[in-house]
């Protein structure tokens, strides 16, 4: 298929450049596929659709601040954006593989500066500006994010991050101990605690999985046919505790509504034996495109994504390409808040 017929026009005007006052001031819209009809509510009415013997899969990964800025011995100002630890928990250095901007004339074993104190080592040059780099030691590395590590905002916030960001880009079930998104499960943002439990007090379980959103969640698809892209691939956790609730749910009816992109890419990508889904922890890399066969998630929520990338692709896959292009026209005619920031929409 061709890319372009995963595109559409968006004023930049609606793209939201900051959380709304509260979490739960979002809107939703709702495109029900059994009969193609789009309805318009505020996000807490999510509440109305699901019942008594569904779940809710939510991703629980948690954001750390993975931007730094840092200077080379002759000044010269470097963006490292920390992806993800290349070694263990034995490991005697903290090592990372990281965007290392600008990487022309940097050189291995140099040292970036963010004060007299702290530094990283530039260990190996990978390819595309990536770089393994080395700061001493897990508390050197703690030390580092906690005084000069950013939230990292997507690429279309046209800010610097503030102490608003530290809380409201991330989402109110994220654990600390599943820490390594680069990126918000954004879907995750418009839920409260309050609206969770009135959730879980209707009979729904809330069932937990992770995916370390990575910066890949925000790259374009940039060949002619939607067939010859990658995804990156980001590490996935499904527990045996939540594959147990999942398959109870499915054998006795229920539903399961997947909050977020990320969740859908998780549990579609585990395996399925005799008809139950399989605990599983690793990097998955499935890219979900028109004529997947969706075999797990039954209903999704998810923000509204940027045209021709992966994301829109995924929704195309499961709400039906015409049908969710329609719905991007109505929320952009009725001035619906788009992308991380943004508003929400619920495919049944």
């Amino acid at each position: 298929m061709d890319i372009s017929l995963f595109d559409y026009h968006l004023p930049p005007s609606l793209i939201a450049q900051k959380p709304l006052r509260r979490r739960s001031d979002s809107r939703l819209l709702v495109l029900d596929r059994r009969d193609d009809t789009i309805s318009h509510h505020r996000f807490p009415d999510v509440l109305k659709f699901v019942k008594k013997g569904d779940g809710l899969v939510i991703n629980n990964t948690k954001v750390f601040k993975a931007r730094m800025w840092a200077v080379r011995k002759t000044g010269g100002k470097i963006e490292i954006f920390l992806l993800r630890r290349t070694g263990d928990a034995q490991t005697a250095t903290d090592r990372w593989l990281a965007l290392v901007s600008p990487s022309r004339r940097l050189d291995e074993g140099e040292s970036l500066i963010f004060d007299t104190g702290h530094t990283v080592g530039l260990v190996k040059y990978c390819e595309n500006g990536r770089w393994i780099v080395d700061f001493g030691s897990r508390r050197q590395c703690t030390e580092a994010l906690a005084r000069f590590g950013h939230v990292p905002l997507p690429p279309y916030i046209h800010r610097e991050d503030g102490s608003l960001d530290a809380r409201r880009y991330q989402t109110v079930f994220a654990d600390a101990r599943h820490e390594g998104a680069v990126a918000a499960p954004t879907a995750g943002l418009h839920f409260t605690r309050g609206l969770l439990d009135k959730i879980r007090a209707k009979g729904v379980q809330i069932i937990e999985v992770t995916l370390h959103v990575g910066p890949g969640t925000f790259k374009p698809i940039k060949t002619e046919r939607i067939e010859d892209h990658t995804v990156d691939p980001e590490f996935a956790e499904l527990s045996a505790r939540s594959a147990r609730q999942i398959n109870r749910i499915k054998a006795r009816g229920g539903a399961l509504f997947a909050v977020g992109t990320t969740s859908v890419r998780t549990l579609e990508a585990a395996t399925m034996r005799d008809g139950q889904i399989e605990p599983f922890a690793g990097f998955v890399d499935l890219y979900i495109r028109p004529g997947f066969q969706f075999r797990v998630v039954d209903h999704l929520i998810t923000n509204f994504h940027l045209p021709r990338s992966s994301l829109l692709v995924l929704v195309s896959a499961f709400a039906g390409r015409e049908q969710a292009l329609e719905a991007y026209r109505k929320a952009v005619d009725l001035q619906y808040r788009f992308y991380s920031y943004g508003d929400a929409m619920l495919i049944l």
